[in-house]
Parts: C-alpha cells; structure tokens; sequence
C-alpha cells in the first residue's frame, strides 16, 4: 500500500473524570482539544473541535503554498491564514430552523509576504485551494461508525 493511500489514524480519549477535556494523539504527537468555558464544564484547555478543523485547514493551505512557491523557486517568506467559521442560514430557506437549511462558512485570509509578482501571488492564493484538506471539505464525505472494544 502506498504512503498516499494508507489509512490515518488518530486517537481520542475523553477520560471518565474530565467533563470535555479530551486527549488527540497522532503517531508521537499529543494534543488536547476542551470546550470554552461559556460551555458548562468546558475548561478552555485547549482548542474545541471547530478550532481544531481550522487549524487543519490552515496548516495545510500554508505548507500547500510553501510546497509550492519551493518547487517554483519563487520567494515566498512568511505566510499566513487567519480563518473564521459560522453557520449561515440559506436565504431562501422556508424552515430555517432546521439543520439542514443552515451551511458552513469558512472564510479564509491569506498573507504572503516575500517578492512576490501579482501573478505569482494569484496563483499562490489558486493553489491554496487544491490543499488536501480544502478538497476534503468540498467533498461529500461518508463516515463510518462502528463499536470497538478496548
């Protein structure tokens, strides 16, 4: 099986005594993710979930770039992604409380700096939407759910 098609895993741990405080681990690398505390029993620490998927989002826009403006030579110093998420309700929705009636929005802003031409910046901020994970989110996504055992 090739590196590109071998299955992720990650795995999460939300102890009994911990309302929300949930332990990520990937390979050698821990994370903990927690609600805010506006939510009863979120302690704030670490990211909540929605943060989490940003992030995921952001990191791989960035280094989809830097591969990128790499193999191109160009010179792209710093860059960054500042992303935000809310929930629009779709205007001509007749039963807006539904959750069906209500879609995601990511916005995604993007700074390079570097000497950079406009084009060189356009076609960076093109290929910011090819990262993998972007095209994971445009895409109708299955998840499977089982009961395993421990």
């Amino acid at each position: 099986m090739s590196e590109e098609s071998a299955k992720k895993i990650v795995h999460i741990h939300l102890p009994e005594n911990e309302p929300f405080k949930t332990h990520l681990t990937a390979g050698d690398h821990q994370l903990i993710a927690d609600e805010p505390t506006t939510v009863d029993g979120g302690e704030d620490t670490g990211p909540d979930p929605y943060d989490l998927l940003l992030m995921a989002l952001g990191s791989c826009t960035v280094m989809t770039m830097k591969m990128y403006a790499n193999r191109k030579g160009w010179a792209l110093g710093d860059a960054y992604v500042e992303l935000r998420h809310h929930k629009n309700h779709v205007e001509d929705c007749e039963n807006p409380d539904k959750p069906a009636s209500k879609i995601d929005l990511i916005e995604k802003e993007i700074i390079l700096e570097g000497d950079l031409t406009d084009e060189q910046i356009e076609k960076l901020i093109d290929i910011s939407k090819k990262c993998p994970v972007h095209k994971t989110l445009l895409t109708e996504t299955k998840i499977e759910t089982i009961l395993g055992s421990i």
